[in-house]
């Protein structure tokens, strides 16, 4: 489903970053994957190529066939509206919508009829355990709950790419082991390509495989033994 090229991303300024220099690898339609990498490996610069939110300086990004560096920006803008979801470190719920109309966002953007959007919030609400929460607010969550309800956002739009960036980073040991589990669950039934950035060793052990990145550059990429078969 994913395949990098030969990708490089120089950011010019007063001196140049190479954040990333000459990845090559692919990543198959329903795999569970971990990157991790030390700060400035180039984990976060790689997942933003993969979600079409950057393109690269050189080399192809390939997702279901398009190559997202040749695409315009309202060709990735459409892309990321149908194609992928992410899961955030920080959530980034509106803290004045309650948790139906949070997840529901993706959906009204995307014009989609109300009783549709009612069927789909429904639905995702239920598969991550919050279906009794959802007329109340953010504030009125756990940090649990509030990945939670991310994650029901991620998944209402049924996008077959979910990316995530530290999805256990603001959470205690046990809240993070369900947050994983939770995401194992989607990986299997579902069968979407998740893809997450994380320094958690735990959430690295969750997944099938695990790419290391080092100054840019792939320096390991192996199978996790006990992880998503």
């Amino acid at each position: 489903m994913l395949k990098l090229q030969d990708v490089t991303k120089i950011y010019a300024g007063k001196s140049e970053v190479n954040a990333l220099a000459g990845i090559t690898l692919a990543i198959s339609a329903g795999e569970m994957v971990a990157i991790m990498g030390p700060s400035g490996s180039g984990k976060s610069t790689l997942l933003n190529l993969l979600g079409g939110l950057d393109v690269p300086t050189s080399g192809q990004v390939i997702v279901a066939g398009t190559d997202l560096a040749m695409e315009s920006e309202k060709g990735r803008s459409l892309f990321r509206r149908t194609g992928v979801s992410y899961i955030f470190q920080a959530y980034h719920l509106m803290p004045t919508l309650r948790v139906s109309q949070n997840v529901a966002l993706p959906l009204h953007l995307a014009g989609m009829a109300t009783k549709e959007i009612e069927t789909k919030v429904a639905r995702a609400l239920k598969e991550v355990g919050l279906e009794s929460r959802g007329g109340h607010l953010p504030d009125e969550l756990s940090g649990g709950e509030r990945q939670r309800v991310a994650i029901a956002r991620a998944l209402v739009t049924d996008a077959p790419l979910l990316l995530a960036d530290e999805p256990t980073g603001n959470l205690d040991s046990a809240r993070g082991e369900e947050i994983l589990q939770l995401l194992k669950r989607i990986n299997c039934e579902r069968g979407t390509t998740i893809v997450i950035v994380t320094h958690d060793h735990n959430a690295a052990s969750a997944c099938a495989r695990l790419i290391k990145l080092r100054d840019g550059r792939v320096e390991g990429d192996s199978a996790v033994a006990g992880g998503v078969a």
